[in-house]
């Protein structure tokens, strides 16, 4: 079933809302450049942390004594803290990747990842036997989704508003989905029991603070901004914006509508997000418009991505397997 005949009207229009919210990340991401990206990247996961902070401690005081002895096991501090550096990774290469690339090119190859996940399934359903293998129709999803992604890479060296495409800067948001396919895996696992808020706070909290010290070693202009420098009134309303707009509306949004309207309307919803990101991004920041290759290859990169999700339905509509979820931005 595509979604509930129940979804109340609002539910709707929150998922309008959460996927813009999604989809603004990297246009206000690439606003504020002149932050180095892995201490953007931190500032922006430390006041998401503020934020669902009063979430998580409401949660704490509804659960029972059962679940709240649980998340102190050795096996769920291990996946937490997996998921934590899965999520830095991701953030610091994707946020590195907005300063080396245009705006539209990081947008498709980060949310790339159910490519990758198909990549994944096909390497350990060969060395472990009962593992799923991929479906057909997500292979040639996978198979079309690259092809894609390598038609859009004929546009290196274009300029696109005031960034340059370049290789390297699509391959590190590349390694941004590589990298967040570790933080939904860890994320199916714990969410099976965990509330939402009880997972999500201690992992963000704890990515932001493991990106500070990436900083300060890898980044000279560290201590000219700070650890918090997003407290600054010239920094402030853009983190806020990214922790209230792309955080809260948008990830939380999308979790709530996942209550009334089908798993497949989200995330075709969010393969959106290239699209609407890079409108956004050529409406209020002047990100420019893409080069002729991307016009091309970044549908079928799009295409090939639906088609994995389709796949991954008609098989969990025959053995009760769940799709590639989504990720965070």
């Amino acid at each position: 079933m595509i979604s509930s005949p129940k979804a109340p009207v609002w539910v709707w229009g929150l998922l309008v809302a959460a996927v813009c919210g999604v989809s603004s990340a990297g246009a206000l991401f690439q606003h504020v450049d002149a932050v180095p990206p892995l201490l953007r990247a931190s500032w922006r996961l430390q006041l998401t942390s503020i934020v669902l902070a009063p979430f998580f401690f409401y949660q704490w005081r509804q659960q029972d004594q059962v679940t709240k002895k649980k998340m102190f096991e050795n096996k769920t501090l291990l996946i937490l803290t997996l998921s934590s550096f899965a999520l830095a990774l991701h953030f610091g290469a994707w946020v590195a990747s907005l300063d080396a690339t245009s705006l539209t090119h990081s947008l498709l190859f980060v949310t790339a990842h159910p490519l990758i996940i198909i990549v994944g399934m096909g390497v350990l359903s060969t060395f472990y036997i009962g593992f799923r293998q991929p479906s057909r129709l997500e292979v040639l999803g996978a198979m079309i989704g690259f092809s894609g992604a390598a038609v859009t890479l004929l546009d290196q060296g274009s300029q696109q508003g005031g960034h340059t495409v370049t290789l390297w800067g699509d391959s590190l948001a590349f390694f941004g989905a590589v990298f967040v396919v570790g933080y939904i895996v860890s994320g199916r696992i714990l969410r099976e029991w965990m509330p939402i808020f009880l997972y999500a706070f201690p992992v963000t909290l704890l990515a932001s603070l493991l990106l500070l010290p990436a900083s300060w070693l890898m980044e000279p202009e560290f201590a000219s901004f700070g650890i918090s420098g997003w407290t600054d009134a010239e920094f402030f309303p853009w983190f806020l914006a990214l922790a209230l707009i792309a955080g809260l509306l948008g990830h939380t949004g999308l979790n709530t509508c996942l209550r009334y309207i089908s798993p497949l309307v989200i995330s075709t919803s969010v393969t959106l997000e290239p699209v609407l990101g890079s409108l956004i991004g050529w409406a209020f920041f002047d990100a420019g418009i893409p080069g002729r290759w991307t016009w091309v290859g970044g549908p079928v990169l799009v295409l090939g991505v639906l088609m994995v999700i389709y796949g991954g339905v008609d098989v969990e509509n025959t053995n009760t397997q769940t799709q590639p979820s989504l990720g965070e931005e």
